[in-house]
């Protein structure tokens, strides 16, 4: 019972991290511990089916938990209260990078240079995504009302490429979406569910675009499962890339995605909120 009570508070962290743009769900899920046996339960469902429902259950009714009861408050106190709201994020990524770097150490790959470079070009990207709304602007303009064939279409592909995203450590699904121009239309669509309605078509959306996320899971989930198997000291080499830069990156795309004051007050509940995500993330990854 308390195992899959923490299962729960772990993919309602999850869940939380996929509704902001610039936090991975990935990252949190391998800062909590889970990761690994995650993806092996995905990309290996059917081998013991009874054991992966058992795992992969409690942390998706977290994961659904958080999306349905916290979008609008979430939304809410990132607009409201952004820097105390993201630095409990960067705490919750923080908290976890000791269990990362315990990976690692003393392994014979730390001499290797390819394993630095590695872990690297991983910073670079999600750098290089937090830093992507200069670039390429906030994103299409896209609309989910009386939506055609072909937008389901498209709609299930894009479930597949914030899925991808969303898996991988350090990746930002909701940022992604949002260059997409998916992030607020799809947000819209849960929030008008939650109050109930147009259900026919908002179930109709969600179901097309939650099927593409559940194949786009799937399918990184073996290419990821083949990496640690193969590759062990020198993925997590990427993933520490992936973890040390979303430090950076998630103040970084608040800043960016948003106009920020900065006032003592908020500075100083945001370190508070800092330590208190720190704990958290620290705590729960030894669980």
């Amino acid at each position: 019972m308390k195992e899959n009570l923490i299962l729960v508070i772990k993919g309602f962290i999850m869940g939380i991290a996929n509704i902001i743009p610039g936090v991975s769900g990935g990252t949190l899920a391998l800062i909590l511990g889970i990761y690994e046996k995650f993806i092996g339960a995905i990309s290996h469902f059917f081998s013991n089916i009874k054991e992966n429902i058992r795992f992969l259950i409690p942390i998706a009714i977290g994961m659904i938990l958080a999306i349905v009861s916290l979008s609008r408050v979430i939304d809410y106190s990132y607009n409201h209260f952004p820097i105390p709201t993201t630095l409990f994020f960067v705490g919750l990524v923080l908290g976890g990078v000791p269990l990362l770097a315990s990976k690692v150490k003393g392994k014979k790959e730390m001499k290797k240079a390819s394993s630095y470079i590695i872990a690297f070009l991983t910073f670079a990207l999600v750098i290089f995504m937090a830093v992507s709304p200069l670039i390429f602007g906030e994103g299409l303009k896209v609309s989910l009302k009386n939506i055609s064939i072909a937008g389901y279409l498209i709609l299930f592909i894009v479930g597949i490429i914030a899925a991808a995203t969303m898996v991988i450590p350090g990746v930002s699904g909701s940022l992604v979406l949002m260059l997409l121009g998916y992030y607020y239309p799809v947000i819209g669509v849960i929030k008008e569910f939650t109050k109930l309605k147009n259900i026919g078509p908002n179930i109709m959306i969600l179901g097309v675009f939650g099927i593409g996320v559940l194949v786009g899971v799937v399918l990184i989930s073996k290419l990821i499962e083949f990496l640690f198997q193969k590759y062990e000291t020198k993925t997590y080499f990427g993933v520490l890339g992936f973890i040390v830069a979303s430090i950076i990156a998630i103040p970084l795309s608040t800043l960016l995605n948003m106009e920020v004051t900065f006032d003592i007050i908020q500075i100083l509940i945001g370190f508070i909120f800092l330590g208190l995500g720190t704990m958290i993330s620290y705590k729960l990854g030894g669980e």
